[in-house]
């Protein structure tokens, strides 16, 4: 199943305890307090669960939902 906009905001919401609604895409989430160990979570529950392949690294350069979605290929 492909990820899309909505999935990557709520499983990014999920780890860091937010309401999926307070998730910019375009802000830099470790200024909402996305750690690598939470990033790591995330990188395993979108190749477990979608297929992603993705590195760690990739999210990590730039950790902004609007530069993972082409990344993971993500629908709107």
């Amino acid at each position: 199943m492909a990820l899309t906009v909505q999935q990557i905001r709520k499983d990014v919401a999920d780890v860091l305890g937010e309401d999926p609604a307070d998730i910019p895409d375009d802000e830099n989430l470790a200024d909402y307090g996305l750690d690598s160990m939470r990033l790591m979570s995330l990188v395993e529950r979108w190749r477990r669960d979608h297929g992603a392949d993705i590195s760690f690294v990739d999210l990590a350069e730039r950790p902004a939902i609007e530069a993972w979605t082409p990344l993971l290929g993500a629908q709107e």
